[in-house]
């Protein structure tokens, strides 16, 4: 399973790495990383189809990650990305909005590694 993390905070990268350093190794999932809404629609442009899952932060500089949410469900369609929205705040609103824009699950940070596992289907 390819997953590409969306987050404007480099540290993400090895949190994401150590946090699934057995399913990495293993071949069960394969991390991409983009630090912006610009560089994760680039990559999507290049690598059609590949990203079956996309965890993006919301509030990045730039393009936001309600604004990427927004262009990922207008561009791909067959098969579309299940798209996960990562935000510090927890807040109705961008709850409503992500919801709105076509977001299939809402995480807040810090994100819950077990619980994300979970919602992956990853044992532990």
């Amino acid at each position: 399973m390819k997953i590409l993390v969306v987050d404007d905070e480099h540290d993400v990268k090895t949190l994401f790495e150590q946090r699934f350093r057995k399913e990495i190794k293993s071949g069960e999932i394969d991390f991409v990383f983009a630090y912006s809404g610009e560089e994760a629609l680039s990559y999507l442009a290049i690598h059609k189809h590949e990203a079956v899952l996309i965890l993006s932060d919301i509030n990045m500089p730039g393009m936001s990650g309600l604004e990427l949410l927004k262009q990922i469900k207008q561009k791909y369609h067959e098969p579309p990305p299940v798209v996960m929205m990562i935000t510090a705040y927890g807040d109705a609103e961008n709850y409503k909005t992500a919801k709105e824009l076509g977001a299939d699950d809402f995480l807040t940070k810090p994100v819950d590694f077990i619980a994300l596992k979970e919602k992956l289907k990853i044992t532990n």
